[in-house]
Protein backbone atom coordinates (compact mmCIF):
# COMPACT_ATOMS: atom_id res chain seq x y z
CA UNK A 1 0.00 0.00 0.00
CA UNK A 2 1.39 3.42 -0.96
CA UNK A 3 1.56 6.47 1.30
CA UNK A 4 -1.36 8.07 -0.57
CA UNK A 5 -3.52 5.01 0.00
CA UNK A 6 -2.53 4.80 3.65
CA UNK A 7 -3.38 8.47 4.25
CA UNK A 8 -6.93 8.05 2.96
CA UNK A 9 -7.62 4.78 4.72
CA UNK A 10 -9.33 3.51 1.55
CA UNK A 11 -8.15 1.32 -1.28
CA UNK A 12 -7.84 4.19 -3.78
CA UNK A 13 -5.91 7.45 -3.78
CA UNK A 14 -7.24 10.56 -2.08
CA UNK A 15 -7.90 13.81 -3.88
CA UNK A 16 -6.39 17.28 -3.79
CA UNK A 17 -8.15 20.57 -4.52
CA UNK A 18 -5.59 22.74 -6.32
CA UNK A 19 -6.35 26.47 -6.73
CA UNK A 20 -4.25 28.94 -8.70
CA UNK A 21 -3.60 31.93 -6.42
CA UNK A 22 -1.02 33.89 -8.42
CA UNK A 23 -0.75 34.86 -12.05
CA UNK A 24 1.50 32.95 -14.43
CA UNK A 25 2.44 36.16 -16.26
CA UNK A 26 6.19 36.59 -16.10
CA UNK A 27 6.87 33.00 -15.02
CA UNK A 28 8.94 30.47 -16.89
CA UNK A 29 7.27 28.65 -19.79
CA UNK A 30 7.63 25.33 -17.95
CA UNK A 31 5.68 26.77 -15.01
CA UNK A 32 2.88 27.93 -17.33
CA UNK A 33 2.81 24.48 -18.93
CA UNK A 34 2.63 22.82 -15.53
CA UNK A 35 -0.36 24.98 -14.56
CA UNK A 36 -2.11 23.95 -17.79
CA UNK A 37 -1.31 20.30 -17.09
CA UNK A 38 -2.92 20.73 -13.66
CA UNK A 39 -6.02 22.06 -15.42
CA UNK A 40 -5.64 25.63 -14.17
CA UNK A 41 -6.31 28.49 -16.60
CA UNK A 42 -6.26 31.57 -14.40
CA UNK A 43 -6.16 33.02 -10.92
CA UNK A 44 -8.98 31.68 -8.78
CA UNK A 45 -9.56 28.58 -10.91
CA UNK A 46 -9.75 25.28 -9.03
CA UNK A 47 -9.36 21.66 -10.04
CA UNK A 48 -9.75 18.45 -8.02
CA UNK A 49 -7.03 15.94 -8.87
CA UNK A 50 -6.06 12.49 -7.57
CA UNK A 51 -3.35 12.45 -4.90
CA UNK A 52 -0.71 10.57 -6.86
CA UNK A 53 3.06 11.15 -7.18
CA UNK A 54 2.70 12.62 -10.70
CA UNK A 55 0.36 15.35 -9.50
CA UNK A 56 2.44 15.95 -6.37
CA UNK A 57 5.49 16.46 -8.59
CA UNK A 58 3.69 19.04 -10.72
CA UNK A 59 2.53 20.87 -7.60
CA UNK A 60 6.11 20.84 -6.27
CA UNK A 61 7.21 22.68 -9.42
CA UNK A 62 4.78 25.59 -8.90
CA UNK A 63 4.15 25.86 -5.13
CA UNK A 64 4.40 29.66 -5.28
CA UNK A 65 1.48 29.84 -7.74
CA UNK A 66 -1.00 27.38 -6.23
CA UNK A 67 -2.76 26.52 -2.99
CA UNK A 68 -3.40 22.85 -2.19
CA UNK A 69 -6.07 21.43 0.14
CA UNK A 70 -7.15 17.83 0.66
CA UNK A 71 -10.50 17.17 -1.00
CA UNK A 72 -13.08 14.51 -0.37
CA UNK A 73 -14.29 11.96 -2.87
CA UNK A 74 -17.61 13.86 -2.99
CA UNK A 75 -15.85 16.90 -4.49
CA UNK A 76 -14.13 14.74 -7.10
CA UNK A 77 -17.41 13.05 -8.03
CA UNK A 78 -19.18 16.42 -8.21
CA UNK A 79 -16.49 17.78 -10.54
CA UNK A 80 -16.78 14.71 -12.79
CA UNK A 81 -20.56 15.17 -13.03
CA UNK A 82 -20.16 18.86 -13.95
CA UNK A 83 -17.49 17.99 -16.54
CA UNK A 84 -19.69 15.30 -18.14
CA UNK A 85 -22.69 17.65 -18.28
CA UNK A 86 -20.55 20.31 -19.93
CA UNK A 87 -19.26 17.85 -22.52
CA UNK A 88 -22.79 16.67 -23.34
CA UNK A 89 -24.00 20.25 -23.75
CA UNK A 90 -21.05 21.01 -26.02
CA UNK A 91 -21.71 17.94 -28.17
CA UNK A 92 -25.41 18.81 -28.44
CA UNK A 93 -24.54 22.36 -29.54
CA UNK A 94 -22.13 21.01 -32.18
CA UNK A 95 -24.82 18.68 -33.53
CA UNK A 96 -27.33 21.55 -33.77
CA UNK A 97 -24.78 23.66 -35.67
CA UNK A 98 -23.99 20.88 -38.15
CA UNK A 99 -27.67 20.33 -39.04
Amino acid sequence: MSAAQASTGAGGPGHLRVTQVRSAIGTKPKHRGTLRALGLRGVGKTNVLPDVPDVRGMIARVPHLVEVVEAGTEEAAEQDIRRQASRQAHRAAEQRESQ
